[in-house]
This record gives C-alpha cells, structure tokens and sequence, in this order.
C-alpha cells in the first residue's frame, strides 16, 4: 500500500497538470481574499478575521478535488493497466485506501499554504493576535473533513468510468449534491425539514464552522467517507467477478 501511496503523490506532483490544480485553488482563494471587493476580502471587511476561506472554499473543492481524484482508478482503466493492478498482492481495501490516502494528502498540500491567510490576519488585527484563534482552527478542521469527503466521492466517481471527463463529471454532481441537495429538498418535507438538512454535509460543515467539535459531526464525516470508500471497494471486487 506504502508504495502505491508513493507511486500517485510523486505521478501527481511531477505533472504539470497536478502543479496548475493546487497553483489554480491557491490563486482563487487569494484573489477573493485579498484582492477582489467579493465581500469576503479580508481588508475590505475591517475584522482580523478569514471567514471568507471557510465560505469560499467549498465551492472551489466542488471543481479542485475531482480534478485530482479523476485519474485515480479512470488512468488504470482507460490505460489497460487496471487488470495488472489487481493481480498485484494488495487486497481490494489497500488499493483504495492506498489511492484514498494519496489524493488526500495532496488536497492537504494545497490547503497548508492558506495558514498564512491567518498568519496575515493575525498580525493585521490590532492588537496584534486579537482574531478568535478557536473558531478558526475549528473550522479549519471542519475544511479538513469536508475536504476528505470530497476525495472519497471523487475516488468512487473515479471507479465508475476509463473517462476521466465523466469521472470528474460525476464527482462534481455527487459532491454538489451532498453538500448543498438536502438544503434545497428539505423544505418539501415540511416538518422534517431540519432531519433533511442534518442528510447533507453543509449542515455539519457549518457547525464545525462556528468552531464548535461536535461528535456528531465527526461521525457523519466519517460515515460518509467510510460508504463512499466501500462503494469504492465493492466496484473494484465487481471487476474480478
């Protein structure tokens, strides 16, 4: 597993298409920051705050995370070398835990450089440290989580097709889906309306948000990426069938 966990950091991080996907969310991120009057640009708010990072980064995960996920198992099959990976004496759950962990640890490479948005808020704010230091690693968790999420849809998606387009396609929809569908469908069940909301991942992404740990929401995280990955699994074993 330790090194097929390699063998995709270092054919991502050598590719130019790998450096121009982290290059692109660091790019957004500053932009909105920083530079453009969006509303949450960090100088135009007045507050020693980057909130706007926990607003804006899911929406730019929706597109950044599939196009890391999409070659993970679409490259083994439209390249012929899928047949040649499961024959390899790795179980079915390291294959995917193997190629899970490897996109992930990506997405945690591309995230590290936005600690010095908080750096820079930290020394802007006056007196200099005067930002709610809590609520920002508590939401910087809950990116952690969301972004892991992401990358089990994004490693299933990748499972399904030898098309990396329609892999990407389908990563794009299912994570979409999570993270705002319950949001729109529940109001049309009326009373329930709140147990719909609590389906979907934006509901335990804001609370995690608000700098608040909930259990709660750390098992929902980690059921969604348990499902995801098993799904993951059960297509891989589908093939030997």
């Amino acid at each position: 597993m330790w090194s097929l966990f390699k063998k995709e950091i270092r054919s991502f991080l050598t590719s130019v298409s790998g450096i121009v996907v982290i290059g692109i969310f660091l790019l957004v991120t500053s932009l909105f920051l920083w530079v453009l009057p969006s509303g949450m640009s960090i100088p135009e708010g007045g507050y020693a705050n980057v909130n706007g990072l926990f607003q804006l980064a899911p929406f730019v995960f929706l597109f950044l995370i599939p196009s890391v996920t999409m070659n993970s198992f679409s490259g083994e099959i439209n390249s012929g070398t899928m047949e040649l990976l499961l024959t390899r004496p790795l179980s079915d759950t390291k294959i995917v835990m193997g190629k899970y962990f490897a996109h992930f640890t990506i997405i945690l490479f591309s995230l590290i450089p936005t600690l010095l948005y908080y750096y820079s808020a930290y020394q802007l704010a006056y007196p200099v440290g005067n930002i709610d230091s809590g609520g920002f690693w508590g939401s910087y968790i809950g990116l952690i989580f969301l972004a892991a999420s992401f990358t089990a849809v994004g490693t299933f998606s990748s499972s399904l097709s030898g098309n990396q387009i329609i892999s990407f396609l389908l990563a794009v929809i299912i994570s979409a889906f999570l993270y705002m569908g319950f949001d729109f469908t529940g109001p049309l069940f009326g009373n329930n309306e709140y147990f719909v909301d609590l389906m979907g991942i934006s509901a335990h992404y804001q609370s995690m948000s608000r700098g608040v740990i909930d259990i709660r929401d750390i098992v929902y995280f980690l059921s969604v990426i348990t499902f995801f990955l098993y799904l993951t699994k059960f297509n891989l074993a589908r093939r030997k069938w």
